[in-house]
């Protein structure tokens, strides 16, 4: 027991959609960044991981993450669409809560819960929920705390707004997905939000649910990965399987790339991720085992998302590792970060690729770059302001604290 702690340490059960290792999306890197931030040698907390994963990562995944919690790692996926698509209709659920709902998953929690003596349930995304509940199913009520990454009613009716062929359907699962999401926000003892407007969005969701928001944590210096070719080199993280990223991506390729290269006859597009496209002067990638791949020397990122909520964990690598960023407002909604500050805001197509050409011309012949340095130097002093990891702990456990130790304390039977 360290001498600053207060009482006993807290044990953690946390349950997620997707395991943290490999951290192959943003999702997962923050979830791998605050699993990194509790990890205590002093034992003030103590985290068991339940998560689905893919057999053939489980035992790489399981290594990763021994140091930092017990991993209790469950081979699974998501349900395919078409069965996820009959669960959702026979027990009218929304289409994504029916993808996730894993029966393995559940059992475990539940066999988890039954053995040990949690303090509290921590849910990774409102997915995760109806697996987090079932701690309680074995007769002592275990509390809930849900950390939302976005609002993810938002990004399905941002859908809808896209002009989608099926535009009835998306707004009617938008609707769905607002009315469960809130009775999921509602059903939880604290839920936390990643930015002040996520946490003002779920709060019209479930008016009278206990409601934080707390930035995510993440270190203001990693070193930057090796240099990649082009004149500029330009990266986009599409990720694996989110479709904002995907449909951004594409959307980047079809209509703002070409203005680009207009402009910047030597620029190389590296795109990282699962997109199958093709164009003069893009060069595809896997996603990388090592982010830093993704964010070379000299680079510039570019996020151009239509749809987004939550924080752009790829913008807060980019500040870290010193890559300038080119975002559109969507991407950059939520981080509190000024245009021509942190990053350059613009609208995609003509605006988008205005702005990465003002910035690959910035010092040109040699010369130092202006505005690339006061980028990333405002990226990096926003990072120590906001998500500073020591800051971002000590609030995160007073998260927890309040959670697990809410009114029926006594009822829980904790000593």
């Amino acid at each position: 027991m360290s001498a600053e702690r207060a009482g006993p340490a807290l044990c953690l059960l946390w349950v997620a959609t997707k395991a943290p290792w490999p951290p192959r999306d943003g999702g997962r890197l923050l979830q791998l960044e605050t699993l990194r931030l509790l990890a205590d040698p002093a034992g003030e907390v103590e985290v068991t991981l339940v998560a689905p994963v893919p057999r053939r990562e489980r035992a790489a995944a399981v290594a990763a993450l021994l140091p930092l919690c017990d991993p209790r790692l469950v081979a699974a996926r998501p349900r395919p669409l078409p069965l996820a698509m009959v669960l959702a209709a026979l027990r009218r659920l929304p289409l994504t809560a029916a993808r996730h709902q894993l029966p393995a998953v559940g059992r475990r929690v539940v066999a988890l819960a039954a053995a040990g003596r949690f303090d509290l349930v921590h849910a990774e995304q409102a997915q995760a929920m109806p697996q987090a509940l079932a701690a309680s199913d074995g007769g002592r009520p275990v509390p809930v705390l849900l950390r939302a990454q976005n609002v993810e009613s938002e990004l399905w009716r941002g859908d809808a707004e896209e002009g989608r062929s099926r535009r009835g359907w998306w707004r009617r699962e938008a609707a769905r997905v607002a009315q469960w999401e809130g009775a999921m926000v509602a059903r939880a003892a604290l839920t936390l939000a990643v930015t002040g407007r996520d946490a003002a969005a779920l709060a019209r969701l479930a008016p009278a649910a206990a409601i934080a928001a707390l930035p995510v944590p993440f270190p203001a210096e990693l070193p930057a990965g090796p240099p990649l070719p082009g004149a500029p080199a330009v990266t986009l993280l599409a990720g694996a399987g989110w479709r904002p990223n995907r449909e951004g991506a594409e959307r980047f390729v079809a209509a703002t790339w070409p203005r680009v290269r207009e402009r910047l006859p030597g620029a190389v597009l590296h795109l990282f991720g699962d997109v199958a496209v093709a164009a003069p002067g893009v060069t595809l990638h896997p996603v990388p085992a090592d982010s830093a791949a993704a964010f070379a020397a000299g680079s510039l990122l570019v996020v151009p998302l239509a749809v987004a909520s939550g924080v752009r964990m790829k913008v807060l690598e980019g500040w870290a590792r010193g890559v300038p960023v080119v975002a559109t407002p969507a991407a950059a909604a939520g981080l509190d970060a000024a245009d021509g500050e942190q990053l350059l805001v613009a609208e995609a197509g003509e605006p988008l690729a205005a702005a990465i050409a003002a910035l690959a011309g910035d010092g040109r012949d040699g010369a130092a770059s202006p505005l690339r340095e006061r980028l990333v130097a405002g990226g990096r002093e926003l990072l120590r302001r906001r998500h500073h990891p020591p800051q971002v702990r000590r609030q995160l456990l007073a998260a927890y604290r309040r959670a697990a130790d809410g009114p029926d304390r006594a009822a829980r039977g904790r000593s």
